[in-house]
């Protein structure tokens, strides 16, 4: 494309600037854009400042108070959509942007969509779980916090630390927490801190920032190192609007670095207003205890020692007395029991004796060679018998058998 100028044209910076605004403004006049949200950032006065982005370039955004109020859905970072509206060029900064004048959804951002599909994947391995969720500490002696040495998300922890209980120390591991590398350092430090047993506690974060900002703490690598971590873990990503799957692994998820740190330093003042009551309680009680003793030691005279040994002793000899005439009184009537028992016994043993049944009248009688005859069949006549009644014996001989 040829010049529109001569070459040695010199043009002011307030001139070239009026002059692309020029341009740009009656070139790019109601025009539709199609994007994806980031950083979207609504202003106290009503207007709405954000950036449309794609995968190699992105540009700025405002919608004014008056177009934002007809939107008909409640726009985020990762949203894609399609705008219509009109480039305009701030001369003051050289800068360009798109006013906005209307918005609607083009489909879902492709930057939630991986982190929805990766939050599922962990999820179903079960990273996320409540019954691999540690405690956190009552009393932590160390915290460590993974995050950028330089960022406001480390001054706010120290300065609330500070506040609430300077005796605790801070241990400060440094990372990157976004942009190229920083998955790995903020790995690296969580393994560190681990190895090394370097806290009680593990505050893993940063300050607020774009969905692209925050992505590091979404990455699997970190969630992975958050979630075998053994050292008690508090994700603390952005502000309270914020999220990211480190949310998910960690053992809690606190909304700022800020509140990260409140949750988990306790107030010194309670602790030690704390300890005072248990003192406080544990003396009187120790007290009261000595002086119930000595109330109880010093009714104890030589005079009525005696009597009080014997008010002790009598009641338990009563109850010896007692017990030994019913463990008498016991054992006579067993003994009785055991006595007839025996003796009725003894009784129907002897009126079941064979001896008994012959004295009633009754004989044996059995052949030569001692076998009992029960049947008149196994006789015949002629044949020896002998006959055994109570006493002594009878030898006889059959002169008939009936049969």
């Amino acid at each position: 494309m040829n010049n529109l100028f001569a070459s040695d044209t010199i043009f002011t910076v307030t001139q070239i600037t009026s002059l692309i605004k020029e341009i740009l403004e009656a070139s790019f006049n109601n025009i539709t854009l199609e994007g994806e949200i980031s950083n979207w950032r609504p202003s106290a006065a009503g207007h709405i400042y954000f950036t449309l982005k794609d995968s190699d370039s992105q540009i700025k955004a405002v919608i004014f108070r008056g177009a934002a109020s007809k939107l008909s859905f409640s726009p985020k970072d990762g949203n894609k959509v399609r705008c219509k509206g009109s480039l305009s060029v701030y001369a003051p900064q050289g800068n360009y942007q798109i006013i906005v004048t209307s918005m609607e959804l083009a489909g879902q951002g492709n930057i939630l969509q991986m982190l929805e599909e990766r939050k599922k994947k962990l999820a179903a391995e079960g990273l996320f779980d409540s019954n691999r969720k540690k405690n956190l500490p009552m009393f932590p002696k160390t915290i460590g916090v993974v995050t950028s040495p330089t960022g406001a998300a480390i001054r706010d922890i120290l300065n609330v630390s500070k506040r609430r209980n300077p005796t605790i120390n801070v241990n400060i591991l440094p990372a990157i927490v976004q942009g190229e590398g920083a998955a790995e350092t903020i790995v690296k430090m969580i393994e560190l801190a681990n190895f090394y047993e370097l806290c009680d506690v593990l505050i893993i974060g940063r300050g607020g920032g774009s969905l692209e900002d925050l992505l590091p703490f979404s990455e699997e690598s970190v969630v992975r190192a958050i979630a075998n971590s053994k050292i008690p873990t508090i994700s603390a990503v952005g502000h309270e609007i914020d999220w990211a799957i480190s949310d998910f692994a960690a053992d809690r998820r606190a909304p700022t670095p800020s509140a990260a740190a409140e949750m988990v330093v306790p107030l010194l003042g309670d602790i030690q207003q704390q300890l005072t009551y248990y003192k406080d309680s544990m003396y009187t009680a120790i007290k009261q205890r000595v002086e119930n003793t000595r109330l109880m030691i010093k009714s104890f005279n030589p005079e009525n020692l005696e009597v009080r040994f014997r008010n002790i002793q009598q009641p338990l000899l009563n109850r010896y007395a007692t017990a030994k005439e019913n463990l008498v009184e016991n054992m006579k009537k067993k003994i009785s029991d055991l006595r007839q028992k025996i003796e009725t016994s003894k009784t129907v043993l002897e009126n079941a004796s064979p001896q008994t049944i012959l004295e009633r009248g009754y004989s044996m009688v059995t052949d030569e060679n001692g076998t009992v005859i029960r049947d008149s069949a196994s006789m015949k006549v002629d044949d020896k018998l002998i006959i055994r009644p109570a006493s002594g014996k009878i030898f006889a001989k059959t002169t008939g058998v009936e049969k």
